[in-house]
């Protein structure tokens, strides 16, 4: 039995997989501790017996679940932690006359011309950082040798400082370990949790380095207590009475915030990494469903409780190494999502001007909004919803929760009455239309930072629609930027927690090099084997480099032996050749060792690595620039990079030497994916994606398998179908279901100011082949999904709703 969780500021979403079907349950998040909502989802949802599960109604009758559980987790812990400042207490170890640069930063002022901002204190105040005598070059040569004394007395001035976590972080370690592997050494006698900077992060830029190894420590004692009892939990839950048996466990993976997914254990040691562990579930499933549909251009869209986060998928979704959360830089890779704080429970207020806000403050899951009658009393995103007729208050969760329509009215006639009255809104469904309006204006610009401020052209994708309160929103935006279509997919309030079931395993692993490329000889000048893919080794075909355990950069290059013209200071093209051959005999040497390490610990970890899909890639740029551009390894990566340049900067220059900046190699252990299949009758399962089946295991199971030498040498990463223009038409399947069946009642919604006979309608009821035209509102149990006059929705044949102009 495996099933997904997504911990969200109002819901935690659990999906369940079993016998080739999905079900969906949502359980109030418990802010004081999250494990016990996510036991109490898993719990509801592994008793429940099937019929119940696929009527979506309370469980009848409990029955013992399965002996066997795996429940793959999207934390918002470390993320919450960091935010709310409720870490560990942190002592920082680094080079001396070094202990103050997490506090110089790179003093960069958030606030071009404020002149009061006032920064947040570092997370190892200064009375715990220590600096120890030793000095490293940037080649790693030891120019200061560390002594046992100084060990000695950094350990006792920790032991005094009363810390939680220790972070070690010397200057150039990423070059050479040694200094930070003798210190850590000697700290780990404490007993404390110990992050170490060529562990967390072997890469140069030391500010950077050292804030994402500190935030490591500072969440690594909350976050691992965090973990082992929720492990605790899922444990027991797995075998009921029968704790003691061998036969009975439970396992716990942590999804990551790269898309990929760890073992609570490894996510334990290293927080970090999990910071956006939520919103990476919803990219996931949102990548996988643009490929089921055959787009190559689509933005996900995620609208929950207390933020919304969209991602551009122009092909496969966009890593970065630069980010920032609560002002601080994380440096590990993470999914290139923008979020805002506008969600279902975001606060609507009044600024000093007069003027109306909506978020980020939110009123979460408690005491969440007004209609939810758990003590709340701002008026919320939720509350104007349900107020202009977009919600209905009988259907909420499948209606197994009512909604408070008249106190929400009643918080927002208080309201007017009260600081309301300076804004000039003349009724209630005004001040609610305004709340809505302002929210769409945050979600819009956050849409437009990730397509129109990066050169793409929003009317070429299509909007993929999910999040408790995405649906209520998505066509207004659609409008708003003239995208094609909104794409609803089915449960899509739990569709992140699907993404993170099915996310599969990612280990990405990096090291800076800082290797001088050598100019490139112009091609058939002197003889040399070029070609528009860059050169050629005898006989080998590069181009798919980054799919391939063992390139085949070893071979021999073909050189002339011509040695008429130089360049390069007097170097002749057999020379340049040769340092070129040289340097990637060497980058392909490192690469294979950091392939080595990812997969031994892989499958010490209990993973199966035998169908293991390996990428490499390059950090480039041109020698004296300070930032660089990642392209793909392969024979072509001078292009590539020139490409890349281009397109970011507006300008690039072929002849201009080069320099490799990092190595970065991700593994991956892919995990079954659902076949969509079109539907042909009514859909069952009130609760379930009750089209979607699965088909063999998720490879996570304990493996004694050897590593493989010829790692997916044959196999290639997924192709996305290029072609720009949308595929969401299947609806047209030879049938017309009759969308009349679906209706539940007529009710006023209030559209554009004015209120609009409206048809509720039930999606479950609504078949493949349905067409209606707006106003109308579709309800389900995970969400509702609004079609504004203007617009009309169709039901495509894999379960979709497709909302358009």
């Amino acid at each position: 039995m495996r099933i997904g969780v997504d911990t969200g500021g109002t819901f935690t979403d659990c999906v369940l997989l079993a016998h080739g079907q999905t079900k969906v349950l949502k359980v109030f998040t418990t802010p004081a501790d999250a494990s016990k909502a996510i036991v109490d989802g898993v719990r509801q949802l592994a008793e429940m017996p099937a019929e119940n599960r696929a009527a979506n109604t309370p469980p009848r009758s409990a029955t013992k679940p399965s002996s066997t559980l795996q429940v793959i987790h999207g934390t918002t812990v470390g993320t919450n932690c960091l935010l709310q400042r409720r870490g560990a207490r942190v002592a920082l170890i680094t080079t001396a006359g070094f202990e103050d640069l997490l506090e110089i930063g790179r003093q960069a002022r958030p606030h071009l011309y404020d002149l009061n901002v006032q920064r947040e204190p570092p997370l190892a105040p200064r009375a715990r950082r220590f600096g120890v005598k030793e000095r490293i070059a940037a080649d790693g040569s030891i120019l200061l040798p560390i002594s046992r004394a100084g060990i000695a007395r950094v350990i006792q001035r920790v032991k005094r400082s009363g810390a939680e976590s220790l972070a070690v972080c010397f200057l150039f370690a990423f070059a050479n370990p040694a200094h930070e592997r003798r210190v850590a050494s000697g700290l780990r006698k404490l007993g404390l949790p110990l992050s170490i900077s060529h562990d967390i992060l072997p890469e140069l830029r030391e500010f950077e380095r050292l804030s994402t190894v500190v935030i490591n420590a500072y969440l690594a004692p909350r976050m691992g207590a965090y973990l082992r009892n929720l492990e605790k939990g899922m444990q027991a839950l797995a075998s009921g009475e029968r704790v003691r048996k061998r036969r009975a466990r439970a396992r716990v993976y942590v999804m990551q915030s790269n898309g990929g997914i760890s073992t609570a254990a490894r996510a334990g040691r290293q927080p970090v990494r999990t910071i956006l562990s939520g919103p990476a579930g919803g990219v996931v499933a949102s990548e996988w469903l643009a490929q089921q549909l055959g787009l190559a251009h689509a933005i996900s869209f995620d609208m929950g409780g207390t933020s919304t986060d969209v991602c551009l998928l122009a092909g496969a979704p966009r890593t970065t190494n630069e980010t920032l959360l609560a002002g601080l830089p994380v440096a590990v890779p993470v999914l290139d999502v923008h979020s805002v704080g506008a969600g279902g429970g975001s606060l609507a207020r009044l600024d000093m001007g007069g003027a109306l806000r909506v978020g980020p403050a939110s009123a979460g899951a408690a005491p969440g909004p007004i209609c939810y009658a758990r003590g709340g009393t701002g008026l919320t995103v939720t509350d104007a919803n349900l107020i202009l007729g977009r919600l209905d208050p009988e259907n909420f969760l499948g209606g197994t929760f009512h909604l408070d329509a008249p106190a929400a009215r009643r918080g927002f006639e208080a309201f007017l009455a009260g600081p309301g009255r300076r804004a000039g809104f003349k009724s209630v469904e005004e001040l609610a239309a305004g709340v809505i309006s302002v929210s769409n204006a945050t979600m819009e610009k956050a849409l437009r930072v990730i397509s129109v401020e990066r050169g793409y052209d929003p009317r070429e994708f299509a909007l993929i629609c999910y999040g408790g309160a995405g649906g209520l929103h998505a066509a207004d935006l659609a409008r708003a930027l003239d995208l094609p279509a909104v794409i609803v997919p089915q449960n899509p309030g739990a569709f992140s927690a699907l993404g993170i079931l099915l996310s599969d395993v990612v280990r990405d692993v990096s090291q800076s090099v800082l290797m001088p490329v050598p100019a490139k000889p112009e091609a058939g000048s002197h003889g040399q084997r070029f070609s528009d893919r860059g050169y050629v080794p005898n006989g080998a075909d590069l181009g798919h480099f980054e799919h391939r355990a063992e390139p085949t950069v070893g071979k021999a290059l073909t050189v002339a032996t011509t040695s008429a013209g130089r360049r390069d200071g007097g170097a002749t093209p057999l020379r340049v050749n040769a340092q070129l051959e040289k340097l990637m005999r060497e980058i392909d040497r490192r690469f294979a060792a950091l392939q080595r390490q990812a997969l031994a610990e892989l499958r010490s970890e209990g993973f199966k690595i035998a169908q293991a899909r390996v990428t490499r890639r390059l950090d480039v740029r041109y020698q004296g620039q300070s930032y660089e551009l990642s392209v793909p390894f392969t024979a072509r990566y001078r292009e590539d990079f020139t490409r890349a340049h281009r397109r970011a900067y507006g300008h690039a220059d072929p002849a201009r030497p080069l320099e490799i900046v990092n190595l970065r190699l991700r593994v991956v252990i892919p995990t079954a994916k659902p076949r969509m299949q079109t539907q042909k009758s009514r859909l069952a399962q009130t609760p379930g994606v009750g089209s979607l089946r699965f088909r063999g295991d998720l490879g996570l199971e304990m493996s004694d398998a050897e590593i493989e030498t010829n790692l997916c040498a044959s196999r290639k990463l997924p192709r996305v179908i290029p072609t720009p223009k949308l595929r969401t038409h299947t609806w047209k399947s030879g049938h017309r279901a009759d969308a009349r069946r679906a209706l539940i009642k007529t009710q006023p919604v209030w559209f554009e100011g004015r209120s609009h006979p409206t048809g509720i309608y039930d999606r479950q009821q609504l078949l493949s082949g349905a067409r209606l035209h707006g106003p109308a509102v579709i309800t389900e149990y995970s969400a509702t999904t609004v079609v504004p006059p203007d617009f009309s929705c169709a039901v495509d044949r894999l379960g979709n709703l497709v909302v358009r102009r």
